[in-house]
């Protein structure tokens, strides 16, 4: 058994599989532990290096007073991965683990290369029905909602079909501290990423049970709806927890999507440190926090396109492509992306001298009209970053 200090606390985790390859990290649902993940991993653990954790107040972490909060429990799960050196992982989030896996692609994207969102929703339930739970376990313990919530687990049929692995789960939620579920009830009641969910850039897979009751198949999927790209799929036969009832097709969903999220995210990391360099972090950032549901996939596919490849190529130096790229937006007058680039000069090393020449050739081949009216704005641009110079 393993255990760090992370963010206060004392955090149980375990982790599996192999090194050198990509990580995963499974967030479990409200009221159960790692175990649950344990016959997914089977099937994975050959080929990701996996990080199984027990979230506060649940399993072998620590129980700290309730009420706790999901941006709480996500900053002791950037902790973790703190503590393990672990920069950039692939996130799979069951139930309350998805809400804290959103809260983590939204407000530390750097960390997040691929998102599993596994029953869970942007917004779960509704406050009266969170605080009825809360006083019923504050009063009488997890044991007085145990079999009303371990049933909604499972699809219907489980329980009667398979009595001893039933008995065995519900051990499980039964052991949770009470101040743990009560704390961990009010971070969903309190959680709601409606708002938000568009500001998510991972590749996200959606999936949820046909038979899950606590977040049915099509509240999954309005929350997929609400993140650009986001692809849905059902596991069929399950209810709120499919990893506990169809392990192998769960295992092999994660591993299909963050395999290709991995090739799509090398280009895409790529494509937004080019940006960045070129353009700078300031503008950058400013550009990303403007990003909508409605242009986020021309965005990602303009970061991976020209930026991931075609500024990423060799053959040019960055002089040179900023270079080319000066004279053809002249010649096609698009003024705001001309001016951007001239400015995004300081960062390439294409000097004065440099964009002269390059309108020059856009006089000839373009048009006077169109050179003489960038060189206009050109020069205003120069002369601002020779004042500010000074």
């Amino acid at each position: 058994m393993a255990f760090v200090t992370a963010n206060g606390i004392e955090m149980h985790y375990r982790v599996e599989g192999r090194t050198g390859v990509p990580r995963l990290v499974f967030l479990n649902s409200l009221g159960s532990d790692l175990r649950i993940w344990a016959e997914v991993v089977e099937h994975l653990h050959d080929r990701f290096e996996i990080l199984l954790v027990d979230k506060r107040g649940h399993g072998l972490s620590e129980a700290t007073p309730a009420p706790y909060s999901i941006p709480i429990l996500a900053d002791d799960l950037t902790a973790l991965l703190d503590a393990l050196g672990w920069a950039r992982v692939s996130v799979v989030g069951l139930s309350i683990g998805g809400l804290i896996a959103q809260h983590v692609a939204i407000h530390a994207p750097e960390r997040v290369e691929s998102l599993v969102l596994m029953d869970t929703a942007a917004r779960i339930g509704d406050a009266p029905a969170w605080n009825e739970r809360i006083a019923t376990v504050t009063d009488a313990g997890v044991a007085a909602i145990s079999e009303a919530v371990a049933a909604r687990w499972f699809s219907d049929g489980f329980a009667a079909a398979h009595p001893a692995r039933f008995a065995a789960w519900r051990a499980m939620l039964e052991g949770t501290p009470c101040e743990g579920y009560a704390g961990a009830c009010a971070a969903v009641r309190d959680a709601d990423y409606r708002g938000d969910a568009a500001r998510i850039g991972a590749p996200v897979l959606a999936l949820a049970g046909d038979a899950d009751k606590a977040t049915p198949p099509d509240l999954v999927k309005a929350t997929a709806d609400l993140i650009p790209g986001a692809r849905f799929a059902l596991v069929v036969g399950a209810g709120h927890l499919p990893c506990l009832e169809r392990p192998a097709e769960v295992a092999a969903l994660i591993a299909g999507h963050v395999t290709q999220s991995g090739e799509a995210a090398s280009r895409f990391d790529a494509g937004m440190a080019v940006r960045r360099e070129v353009l700078g972090g300031a503008h950058v950032e400013r550009a990303t926090q403007a990003i909508t549901p409605f242009d986020a996939p021309f965005q990602r596919f303009i970061t991976e396109g020209a930026w991931g490849s075609v500024w990423s190529r060799p053959h040019f130096t960055r002089r040179e492509r900023s270079i080319v790229t000066i004279a053809l937006l002249a010649a096609l007058g698009q003024d705001e992306e001309f001016g951007l680039h001239v400015r995004a000069t300081a960062n390439t090393g294409a000097s004065g001298e440099d964009i002269t020449e390059a309108l020059m050739h856009v006089a000839v081949y373009a048009g006077v009209p169109a050179a003489n009216h960038a060189i206009k704005i050109a020069k205003t641009i120069l002369a601002e970053r020779e004042d500010t110079v000074r």
